[in-house]
């Protein structure tokens, strides 16, 4: 009697489970991903602003801050760890909860979010080298950048721009593609750099006048009042717009959890967060403040604080340190642009068409269309408002996130097939109706529209920093109501 044949069509060798003599990282590794998905200009710029435009009290932000965190690292847990345990990437580990053909086009959705989000970040990114190339320039001979080539703009790039833009692009595409491990390196190695980069600032903005520096500092340390029930509000509102920086990485977080040697390593990894959160924390509200001591000293009676890295470069008119800093955000923002943009659009993209696409194929693919995002970033798609419809997709991933959890712990409790959920055979467990598990689908569609109504609807946008936490639990509950025996 001939056995039925399994078809395992949806599998290849990126998507398959990791082998246990594989699995590498360790709680350091996980502690390096926390500090590249913190070391960035935007957070820097985030927290900042919670300190010093925002005016609020100094342990209410912390405090505020570490709440968030606190919230990042448990979800982070709770997702990560199906990941560790079968050592299945984020879209695979998704075709438990909503089918076979069901996790492909919600799981590309990260995919789209995360090649828009590279294109962008690799247009800013390509700013930072484009001003290194004119320093070279204009140390050369300073008349050189006069000449017509370089005033010549086409969709609002010149000859420089054009040039550090597609060498960025491609670098990034080629390093990227090797391999997870290769990839490893590069996070670890990029998030030691840019401490030592921050570590070095530090000094340069406490020697600048050290007594005063200090005493500014020390003054913002104010604890009077903490216990106010008015800070309420505002430590909620720190809170939630810290856990909505991280949000977008969270339900791709087994993309990298998959690689951990086992759980403790993984729990001891997430902890990092919070410890990365606080360091970049000093780093960043000591330079800020320092530098406004610093340049109102030189300017008398700046209008505003700089709270954004390269203006505050820009203002110190010193080219060393300018040249420096910007070796650093390079640094920081190609690392940042690996983990949360980069590396979970690979594996969603290879789910999405396991049979033809793999880590380098999927590369190219990744390249070709966020290169065309961050050419028209520019003159076309920053004038639309396009990150409202990006913020739109990503309240997808709340309701994601709410489902899968759900239905591993409550529903599946904790147990998967790794030998169905690669099979699109109709008897298989996770094929449930042709490729798609309604119920599933039905829960996300319904998390995303209270999700997305944080957005849209003008009533609900005060909670548009917990529109996350909105979608997912009105998921969870309607998912349970359905799912449950």
């Amino acid at each position: 009697m001939n056995q039925k044949k399994v078809k395992y069509s949806q599998s290849n060798w990126d998507l398959v489970t990791v082998n246990p003599n594989y699995k590498n990282w360790n709680w350091k590794d996980i502690f390096c991903y926390w500090s590249v998905n913190t070391q960035s200009i935007i957070a820097f710029s985030l927290i900042a602003s919670l300190y010093t435009v925002y005016n609020l009290n100094t342990f209410v932000v912390l405090f505020g801050s570490i709440l968030g965190s606190i919230l990042v690292c448990i979800l982070s847990q709770l997702i990560g760890k199906p990941s560790q345990k079968f050592g299945l990437p984020f879209a695979v580990l998704l075709r438990s909860s909503l089918g076979v053909y069901g996790a492909k086009y919600f799981g590309l959705l990260r995919s789209l979010v995360g090649i828009f989000m590279f294109g962008v970040q690799t247009y800013f990114l390509s700013k930072a080298i484009g001003y290194l190339i004119r320093i070279l320039f204009f140390s050369i001979d300073n008349s050189l950048l006069d000449n017509e080539i370089f005033l010549t703009f086409f969709l609002g790039l010149n000859v420089i721009d054009w040039f550090s833009f597609m060498l960025v692009m491609v670098l990034q595409i080629i390093l990227f593609s090797i391999g997870i491990n290769y990839n490893k390196k590069i996070i670890n190695i990029s998030a030691i750099i840019v401490y030592i980069g921050l570590t070095l600032f530090f000094f340069i903005v406490l020697l600048s006048d050290v007594k005063l520096t200090t005493k500014v500092f020390i003054e913002t340390l104010n604890f009077k009042n903490f216990l106010n029930s008015n800070f309420i509000a505002p430590l909620l509102t720190v809170a939630g717009t810290v856990f909505a920086y991280f949000s977008i990485i969270i339900v791709s977080f087994g993309d990298f959890t998959r690689y951990v040697k086992n759980d403790d390593e993984l729990k001891k990894g997430n902890l990092g967060l919070i410890i990365n959160l606080i360091i970049f924390s000093i780093f960043a509200v000591f330079i800020v403040i320092g530098s406004d001591i610093f340049l109102n000293q030189k300017f008398e009676n700046l209008e505003r604080i700089f709270t954004n890295p390269t203006d505050i470069i820009g203002k110190f008119n010193n080219l060393q340190i300018t040249i420096i800093a910007l070796f650093f955000i390079i640094f920081a923002s190609s690392s940042t642009n690996l983990a949360a943009n980069f590396i979970p659009s690979q594996y969603s993209l290879i789910n999405f068409i396991p049979s033809k696409l793999n880590l380098r194929s999927s590369s190219y693919i990744i390249g070709i269309l966020s290169s065309i995002i961050g050419i028209f970033w520019l003159t076309i798609l920053s004038q639309i408002g396009i990150l409202s419809f990006i913020d739109t997709f990503g309240c997808f991933f709340g309701p994601i996130f709410g489902v899968m959890i759900i239905d591993y712990y409550f529903i599946k409790e904790k147990d998967l097939s790794n030998k169905d959920i690669y099979s699109i055979d109709s008897t298989s467990l996770y094929y449930y109706s042709k490729g798609w598990h309604l119920k599933g689908v039905y829960s996300v569609i319904v998390g995303f529209i209270f999700s997305a109504s944080t957005i849209w609807n003008l009533n609900m946008m005060y909670l548009q920093s917990y529109s996350w936490i909105v979608g997912g639990l009105v998921a969870m509950l309607i998912y349970y109501l359905l799912a449950k025996k």
